[in-house]
């Protein structure tokens, strides 16, 4: 099969004549051949990597039709076509060449709701949590619970026939769906309708193939809670008679062609949920209570073991758990309870709790009825698959073999043999799950890189594949075939096979639709190890490491608005501006140095230089995503790299010398603020920025400064050092004065430590020995503010957290840096008390760095506001768009602006006092919704000074 060629001019002229061809059709999507895109689309959450020649992304159902007609004409006829969603698989489901059709950039629409009826029609590109926040409100949700509804798409659930927590209940995706709408060349052909006279012969064709095979289909298929579906020749010919041809796409991968639009079964929400956590003396005593569980009907059991507990623990997430379950030796059992009243909720619970008792091993439970508990508690559980990539080393846990699944029954034995296939191989693995239908996620550790580990990735497939005949099971049980296809025609035999083929060949005679998957001659079906792998490992030390290690979980791709991670992803829905698209990215151009011709390099690097541009900073995806990718952290080592060949522009230069620059700046402030407005015009258009701030800042009173001298001793016990970073010394006073007043109304005595630049906007840019140079400087003015025994406190969450995490990855100490609140806590704790005040209800919004650095910030502020009898909201709020100098530059208007309006325009817009924690944001209030935001210090002095005027008046 032909294919498109993948760099160079070919590929331009290819991407030329195809959007040619598309334009004139009337296509109005986006078709894109940038390197940087086509990587993110290269991989996913399993260890291979096949890079598209393009990446097409229709605006609804009609322009993927008139993608499909026009890739149908004789000279792109051949050119594979493959449907994508969130791009979530284990095992390369979505991964080809040709084009990829990214579904979730676009096609993300809520269609139709019948709330009397219970149905919804759906574009595919919709993730399973935004369907569920749009209907929530109607009492109805669409049921399957993946652990990545946050990101996967109703698209890709229907193509791998997803299924999560809850299915012995709720069922797999195929048993929650009531038709389907595909497009053709011809058109659209929607299962509700009678078949056009286009498609009747295609459907007759199909259904000869699937009526002949069904007989064999039904016998090689175990009747399980995790049915087989894909080609599912069962449903697709009931029998009484006729032919569903849409149940034949549920699991079928993309493989008979493109799915655009979907009509979802919905279920009524259950008024009344219980959790309860039990703690077993071993993890096969945990997975045994799942069999006699069953028998209290409860909605969900599930498990996991003590390497996952571990890491859990090691994550800080345990801490959520009662402490007589957080024993490193016990194995927690998670057990869900749902139901519409509470007193059929509590009976199941209390019969639930008669079984528990009878059970062997049983040392503590735990019964939780709140749903923010319950959802803390499922969190423990939930993030297993994140931090299992967290482990350190060459070998990491690998999704290859993780979703067999048998009946519950014969779990434990299947997981005896399972562990002992692994232990044969001296494999270290982590272990989590659904104990209740019988399938459990066993992820072993392999060094991808090596050609020893990719045999035994072999080796263990072919054992595991004979464990799940074995013990009467299903291969495939959760997370689709994808490459694991390879094994299906031995799975269900060469008469069943057939018939799969013969569906096949009706939908897609040219066997363009995801070639090499599922169905196909044995010559082009992809395999467990034929397929290629992605880069597993950097070599040591190498600062791109973290790029290497992003496996494609993608948390990252949350569609939730206030998710901090990851903002400009948000704002664009583009997959090359999320930290995985970057990561991708990095790590093809971290190969391509040293081997690609130099004007591809330099296409590449212009390529992947943009996408990195539009990375706000925020940092999230360093604390946030389950392995750490720090993306502004190699942004700048890329950056370092690339300036060593490319000179700086003008803009950039103007920015890191204003940033050294500014104690001078600020020196001169009372000569410049005067003229400031008459140069701001001059400095927006040489540094390409707009809306700077109005006004420079001047100084506050003498006094307040640290002098020299007190440097050199001690300061006066209540003293409190503030340091700032030069954006707020120059451009903040407002800022400076509110904190100052805070600290004062509290009863200390605030000094403001003279101004030197720690680095910030140099590492941003790349210029790492500026960086250093800068960070030393400022960490030997912290050691000596530090030597004076006051504490020191940082005015903005940026600056205190660059010091957390800047500056230990350059191997440079600095003394405690306090953030207010976490100051203000320590004092509460140590018992001193606060003013009352004359407010009882404030709203503060929190940082996105901080927030994500530092999850106890907020709680911590509430704790301070509560002891001064105020009732603190702190709402979640993802990035407010300006990030340093991002909003400003003239270049990311859209975006800054988009994402203030995504998340904080209405909180900023509450009647209450409200404050936000950081400069940017603050600037972004004053600058997009026209309010002055306090700064927490500030809201303080705001709401201490009715008492304060009321105890002293006149």
């Amino acid at each position: 099969m032909s294919e498109l060629p993948q760099t160079g001019d070919g590929a331009a002229v290819a991407i030329e004549a195809l959007d040619e061809a598309l334009r004139q059709a009337g296509f109005r999507g986006a078709l894109d051949g940038d390197s940087a895109l086509r990587e993110a689309m290269s991989t996913d959450n399993s260890v291979y990597r096949i890079c598209p020649d393009l990446v097409a992304a229709p605006c609804d159902a009609a322009d993927m039709a008139v993608l499909v007609a026009v890739m149908h004409q004789p000279r792109f006829r051949a050119i594979p076509l493959t449907a994508r969603g969130g791009g979530t698989g284990t095992n390369g489901q979505s991964l080809n060449r040709g084009v990829v059709v990214d579904t979730r950039r676009h096609m993300h629409r809520l269609l139709a709701l019948d709330a009397e009826a219970g149905w919804a029609d759906v574009e595919p590109g919709l993730v399973l949590d935004d369907l569920n926040a749009q209907i929530r409100d109607t009492g109805w949700f669409f049921a399957p619970e993946t652990s990545t509804s946050t990101r996967c798409t109703i698209g890709g659930m229907v193509s791998t026939d997803a299924s999560g927590k809850g299915s012995r209940v709720y069922g797999k995706t195929s048993d929650n769906l009531v038709g389907l709408e595909i497009a053709r060349p011809e058109g659209l052909l929607w299962s509700g309708d009678p078949a056009p006279d286009w498609a009747r012969p295609m459907l007759a064709e199909a259904g000869r193939a699937a009526r002949d095979g069904r007989a064999a289909f039904v016998a090689a298929t175990p009747a399980l809670n995790r049915r087989f579906t894909g080609y599912d020749l069962e449903r697709a010919c009931p029998e009484p008679g006729g032919f569903d041809w849409w149940r034949l796409f549920p699991g079928a991968e993309g493989t008979l062609g493109l799915i655009s639009r979907i009509r979802v079964r919905l279920r009524r929400i259950e008024a009344e949920k219980r959790l309860i956590l039990a703690g077993f003396d071993g993890f096969r005593a945990a997975l045994s209570a799942a069999v006699p569980l069953a028998r209290g009907a409860p909605t969900a059991v599930e498990v996991m073991d003590a390497r996952t507990q571990g890491l859990a623990a090691d994550a800080g997430l345990l801490d959520a758990l009662p402490e007589a379950l957080r024993a490193p030796d016990i194995a927690p059992v998670f057990i869900e309870v749902n139901g519409t009243g509470p007193e059929e909720v509590e009976a199941r619970v209390a019969a639930i709790g008669e079984i528990l008792a009878s059970l062997p091993g049983l040392r503590a439970t735990h019964l939780a009825a709140g749903r923010d508990e319950i959802r803390r508690l499922w969190a423990v559980r939930s993030v297993g698959v994140g931090l299992l990539g967290r482990t350190e080393g060459r070998a990491r846990p690998v999704a290859f073999v993780e979703d067999a699944v048998v009946p519950p029954e014969n779990l434990a034995a299947f997981l005896d043999d399972f562990l002992a296939t692994l232990d044969g191989f001296r494999l270290n693995y982590g272990i989590y799950g659904h104990a209740d239908v019988g399938c459990l996620h066993v992820r072993p550790a392999l060094d991808i890189d090596r050609d020893a580990d990719r045999a035994i990735l072999q080796k263990v497939s072919n054992a595991v594949f004979a464990l799940t005949r074995k013990h009467g099971g299903i291969f495939w049980g959760e997370h689709g075939k994808g490459v694991r296809g390879a094994y299906l025609r031995d799975w269900i035999g060469d008469e069943a096979y057939a018939a799969l083929q013969g569906v096949k060949a009706a939908f897609d005679p040219e066997g363009r639709y995801n070639p090499g998957k599922l169905v196909a001659p044995p010559e082009r079906l992809m395999g467990i190890t034929t397929t290629p792998f992605r880069p597993f490992n950097a070599p040591e030390g190498d600062p791109l490491d973290k790029a290497f290690r992003c496996n494609g979980n993608a948390q990252c791709l949350s569609y939730a608005a206030a998710t901090p991670m990851c903002p400009s992803f948000k704002a664009s829905a583009d997959l090359r501006h999320s930290p995985k698209g970057r990561a991708d990215a990095l790590r093809a151009w971290h190969g391509a140095r040293d081997s690609a011709p130099p004007a591809e390099l330099a296409r590449r690097e212009a390529e992947l230089h943009a996408v990195l541009d539009t990375c706000l900073g925020c940092k999230a995806c360093a604390t946030s995503c389950p392995v750490q990718v720090d993306i502004p952290e190699m942004r700048s080592r890329f950056l370092a790299d690339y300036h060593r060949r490319h000179r700086r522009g003008l803009t950039e230069r103007l920015t890191l010398l204003a940033e050294r620059a500014s104690p001078l700046a600020l020196r001169l402030a009372p000569v410049v603020a005067p003229l400031w407005p008459l140069l701001r015009p001059l400095a927006e258009r040489l540094t390409a920025t707009t809306d700077l701030p109005p006004r420079l800042a001047r100084r506050l009173a003498p006094e307040l400064y640290l002098r020299d001298n007190e440097l050199a001793g001690s300061l006066p016990e209540g003293s409190v050092i503030l340091a700032q970073d030069w954006f707020t010394a120059l451009f903040d006073a407002a800022a400076q004065r509110q904190a100052v007043a805070g600290l004062r109304a509290l009863g200390y005595s605030p000094r403001l430590l003279p101004l030197c630049p720690g680095g910030k906007a140099a590492h941003g840019a790349g210029d790492l020995p500026g960086f250093r140079r800068l960070a030393g400087r400022l960490a030997a003015h912290l050691r000596r503010a530090a030597a004076t025994g006051a504490p020191i406190l940082a005015l903005d969450p940026a600056f205190g957290m660059m010091l957390r995490q800047e500056y230990p990855k350059a191997g440079i100490r600095v003394p405690a840096v306090l953030m207010p609140q976490e100051f203000l806590a320590e004092e509460l704790a140590r018992g001193r008390a606060f003013p009352q005040a004359g407010q009882d209800r404030a709203r503060l919004l929190g940082h996105c760095t901080e927030v994500t650095a530092n999850p106890q910030s907020a709680r911590q502020w509430r704790q301070v506001f509560a002891a001064l009898g105020v009732a603190l909201e702190t709402p979640d709020t993802g990035c407010c768009g300006m990030a340093g100098l991002f909003g400003h530059q003239a270049r990311h208007q859209r975006m800054s602006r988009d994402l203030f309006a995504l998340s904080w325009r209405d909180q900023v817009d509450a009647p209450c006092p409200t404050a936000a924690c950081g400069f940017s944001c603050r600037s972004q209030g004053h600058r997009l919704a026209g309010r002055d935001l306090l700064h927490p210090l500030g809201l303080i002095a705001a709401v201490l000074a009715p008492a304060a005027a009321a105890r002293h008046p006149g």
